[in-house]
């Protein structure tokens, strides 16, 4: 599938939608989105100019400036951020800034002497030297950002729509570092937003929900163009309620904690229906209200929504009907005379059930 890397632990499918050659109708798709740091439209601009970075008396030359995505694309009309600096670094270690500006096309006015450009578009960005001469007509300045937008969605299962609340995604740069981890580029980005970037592979992890339904995937951004990814989440929203009876009433102060099959807890709530994502998988439903424990196990299919209730009862018909279990009861007297089997194994306490106590299974990564 062009754009995309295989990646080994990725339980996806992933779609990129159609390449958009960038042109006049690339530009109109990049804002027809929620943009990420944009700014207002702005005309080109005499930006600018720190004082004092003039050399009194110096006679000043316009030099001025565009962008575009790609070498023979169009010239970037808004959202560009320009900053000039010297390139003698001051008493401080740093490049004194020279003059900045934003918008699409801009024009300085400088004096004679070597300057560094530099232009951003969104997480896009490019330096280049300039040197504005003694004397003459300096050229129109072209920077080439080699950039393009990345458009992320996801759905669950084959084709369930997730709310744009529920999901959010990261980018990192594809290259590991020395310490085992990857550069982050923007993190917290919303579906159906544009982010620009600077051409090249980028690894995605994209959360649904905050419990465990993570997916991670590499993309390739390409230069000029618009790369729409969809990706597949293996994983489903269930609604937890403790009852009385089956289709009954959801009973208030109970406390959940959901374990996965190896005993790994993965999400704890104190609610009447507390609502959970949670990735495809088997899992038990632990259910403590008024000292009393009930458990029930289910199973997580991607796509499919439910609801998970579990019954206070001793004996309850098998998955998928109803399956709860009461774990702990409170102490019933023994009749007189009656003496206590010793072959049956004392039930758990809640504490032991919780992750940490040494009674679950092993930890998994």
């Amino acid at each position: 599938m062009p754009g995309i890397l295989p990646f080994a632990r990725m339980a996806l499918a992933l779609v990129l939608a159609a390449w958009l050659p960038f042109g006049a109708s690339a530009q109109e798709a990049f804002k027809e989105f929620k943009q990420l740091d944009t700014t207002a439209k702005m005309p080109k601009l005499n930006a600018f100019i720190a004082p004092g970075s003039a050399t009194q008396g110096a006679a000043l030359h316009e030099v001025e400036i565009e962008a575009k995505l790609t070498a023979d694309g169009q010239p970037v009309e808004d959202g560009l951020s320009w900053y000039v600096f010297s390139p003698i670094a001051g008493a401080d270690g740093k490049l004194p800034l020279v003059a900045s500006a934003r918008g699409g096309a801009a024009a300085f006015q400088l004096a004679p002497g070597d300057y560094l450009v530099n232009v951003s578009f969104g997480r896009a960005g490019v330096t280049r030297k300039v040197n504005v001469p003694d004397s003459g007509k300096l050229d129109k300045q072209v920077m080439v950002l080699d950039a393009g937008g990345l458009l992320l969605n996801a759905v669950s299962g084959s084709d369930v729509r997730i709310r744009p609340d529920q999901l959010r995604f990261s980018i990192y740069s594809s290259e590991v570092r020395d310490d085992g981890e990857r550069g982050l580029v923007t993190a917290d980005v919303s579906p159906n937003t544009v982010v620009r970037l600077n051409a090249g592979t980028y690894h995605i992890v994209s959360e649904y929900g905050d419990v465990n339904a993570v997916i991670r995937a590499d993309i390739q951004v390409e230069a000029g163009g618009l790369t729409e990814a969809t990706i597949q989440h293996r994983a489903a929203q269930i609604t937890f309620k403790l009852v009385s009876e089956a289709g009954g009433e959801a009973i208030a102060d109970t406390a959940w904690s959901i374990l996965t099959a190896a005993g790994d807890s993965v999400g704890e709530s104190v609610s009447a229906f507390p609502t959970m994502v949670l990735a495809e998988g088997e899992y038990s439903a632990v259910a403590r209200n008024k000292d009393k424990i009930y458990q029930r196990d289910f199973k997580v299919e991607a796509g499919k929504n439910t609801d998970v209730e579990v019954l206070m009862k001793n004996e309850q018909p098998q998955e998928p009907a109803s399956a709860a279990t009461t774990l702990q009861q409170e102490p019933q007297p023994s009749a007189a005379g009656e003496r206590q089997s010793s072959a049956q194994a004392p039930l758990p306490s809640y504490e032991q059930l919780l992750p940490g106590s040494g009674t679950t299974g092993a930890d998994t990564d």
